[in-house]
């Protein structure tokens, strides 16, 4: 991606339909996957406004957010100061490039690395996924949310674009709702990569299999009904054949 990221838009979605699920489903996966014991060194590359990061640091995690948007840092930060004194001291906020990420940090630093829609923003891939290797330690646990290229047409079709829909079957780059070029990635080329890295892929879930095409400013339904779109999509994105066909991919990877 080239300039700033425009995290004023990103602030602004925080609590639309799609973005509620998005993170609602990221939680409970990373749950399945994360224990609340022993206490974990968790990395959160692309931290942004904290959410994930937060909720491992509640859970009694070592929390270190790493983003380059002091908005969104700050953003964070005053999430964080309504928090316990033991939760706030539980989270280390670092401002810098992903791309820096070996330069920050030392091998094997970290049990366990969270990259959520960051993957998306690079050209080229690889130097990132090296760096995630570098730091996760032996054993350690790698969580990775991109966005599907292998059902890349799924969003503008159902949206009536045929022209951006019919040119998504053959490239993985698309523009997003916040007005960024990005990139996906298709699953099968990503577990290649991540296991030339030693990190083999144990788990992967679709997140917004059926929540994707709604309008970037879709409010929250009543409770009822949210808890209902979040059993649906849940479900969805652990079966067959939904999660092959959601916006995006959760995968889970281990290091060997």
């Amino acid at each position: 991606m080239s300039g700033e990221f425009p995290s004023e838009q990103w602030r602004a979605r925080l609590g639309t339909l799609r973005q509620v699920v998005r993170q609602e489903l990221v939680t409970r996966q990373v749950a399945a996957h994360v224990p609340d014991q022993p206490a974990l060194r968790v990395l959160d590359i692309g931290c942004g406004q904290g959410t994930q990061a937060l909720l491992l640091a509640q859970r009694g995690h070592s929390v270190t957010g790493l983003d380059s948007s002091e908005q969104l840092l700050d953003h964070f930060r005053g999430v964080l100061a309504d928090e316990p004194e033991d939760v706030r001291a539980r989270v280390h906020l670092v401002r810098g490039d992903a791309v820096a990420l070996a330069e920050l940090f030392g091998p094997d630093a970290f049990d366990v690395v969270l990259c959520h829609g960051v993957l998306m923003y690079f050209a080229d891939p690889a130097p990132l996924l090296d760096a995630i290797a570098h730091v996760v330690a032996p054993g350690g646990l790698v969580s990775l949310l991109v966005r599907n290229g292998d059902a890349l047409a799924m969003r503008p079709g159902l949206l009536g674009d045929w022209e951006t829909a019919n040119a998504a079957f053959e490239g993985t780059g698309y523009h997003n709702r916040i007005g960024v070029d990005a990139r996906a990635d298709r699953l099968e080329e990503l577990t290649a990569e991540l296991e030339r890295r030693e990190l083999a892929v144990s788990q992967w879930y679709g997140v917004r299999v059926f929540t994707d095409p709604v309008a970037s400013d879709a409010e929250l339904p009543d409770e009822a009904m949210l808890q209902a779109v979040f059993s649906a999509e849940e479900r969805a994105g652990r079966t067959d054949p939904y999660r092959h066909v959601a916006a995006l991919l959760h995968v889970i990877a281990t290091r060997e």
